[in-house]
């Protein structure tokens, strides 16, 4: 097990390089941060004296590896747009972003699984059948188009939830939560189903789908022939050999809110980390955009990580 978890590691740390340096590739055709920073009357001898305090005058290998230097040591370098440490920069706004990417998977998990093993109980039914096409809507339509019908319906029209931002939060400690305040639980409500019910879409239709593949397995029938109860059948030993599967999705779509919380958060004008980098695409602000990737990466790693553990965990044959 030693073994499996130390090559494991392994592995998320080359992934973790790889993207780094493909995302740190993709900067070079963003623009250049420094038509941002000066203005019209700047000089050449501007330009370079700028361009060589930034380190942007170096190779690009070498801004690669300064930066994962930096990295290591916690150092991920100054916002070229607030001329602050990016590392507080994200600290302030990443806990808006998890927050929000907490309620979204909760939502998604408990609703998913609900729904799934309902709608397989009761395929035939009228409920299951009116479910299941509803959930074409989290499938087919984009998060932000969701979002867009969500506010219209829900704070334009009903007047009923705010339309955008995070309402009142409080300090707690160095976190900043909204979950200790009325305004700040309802902001989370719209925001968390437009980025939760697509991966809600998926985990239903993923355990609705292995629900009914395990029902016709003949370790069931033998227990319906043992004369055990339906609700024994279906929640002891149905839904228990349904869930291996469903762990491995459902981690990398928990991966997957934090990632596309971009849209969600541009929607709503969530304060958080998701917001920041469109942000500083638009400013070219380069060290807050490397920051954010890795980031991003580290999480949707670590996450990956997780589920591989549990999966082995549950299955010890998939160590080999």
């Amino acid at each position: 097990m030693v073994s499996y978890i130390l090559k494991r590691i392994l592995q998320s740390v080359l992934v973790l390089l790889i993207v780094g340096l493909v995302a740190f590739a993709m900067f070079r055709f963003v623009g250049d941060p420094i038509d941002t920073m000066l203005g019209q009357e700047r000089t050449m001898q501007d330009i370079e004296r700028l361009r060589e305090s930034l380190g942007l005058n170096k190779p690009f290998f070498v801004q690669y590896w300064d930066f994962l230097v930096r990295a290591v040591q916690g150092d991920l370098g100054i916002s070229y747009r607030q001329g602050r440490p990016v590392a507080e920069i994200i600290a302030e706004r990443l806990p808006a972003t998890l927050e929000l990417a907490a309620v979204s998977g909760l939502f998604a998990m408990v609703f998913g699984i609900v729904f799934g093993i309902f709608t397989a109980i009761r395929r035939d039914g009228f409920a299951a059948n009116t479910i299941m096409t509803l959930s074409l809507i989290g499938v087919s339509l984009p998060t932000f188009l969701i979002g867009v019908l969500l506010i219209y319906v829900f704070a334009v029209e009903l007047s009923w939830l705010p339309s955008f931002g995070r309402g009142d939060v409080v300090q707690v400690g160095g976190w900043s939560t909204g979950f200790l305040t009325q305004s700040g639980l309802v902001a989370l409500i719209l925001p968390s189903i437009t980025l939760g019910l697509y991966q809600m879409t998926l985990i239903m239709r993923l355990v609705r789908s292995e629900m009914l593949e395990v029902m016709r397995a003949d370790y069931i029938r033998f227990a319906r022939a043992r004369g055990l109860k339906d609700r024994a059948i279906h929640f002891r030993h149905a839904l228990k050999n349904t869930l291996v599967p469903v762990i491995t999705v459902t981690g990398l779509q928990l991966g997957s809110i934090i990632a596309f919380a971009i849209i969600t958060e541009t929607v709503f004008q969530w304060p958080g980390v998701g917001l920041l980098f469109i942000n500083a695409i638009q400013f070219v602000d380069i060290p807050v955009m490397a920051a954010y990737l890795m980031l991003i990466s580290v999480m949707f790693v670590a996450i990956n990580l997780v589920v591989d553990l549990l999966y082995v965990a549950i299955d010890p044959r998939l160590r080999t």
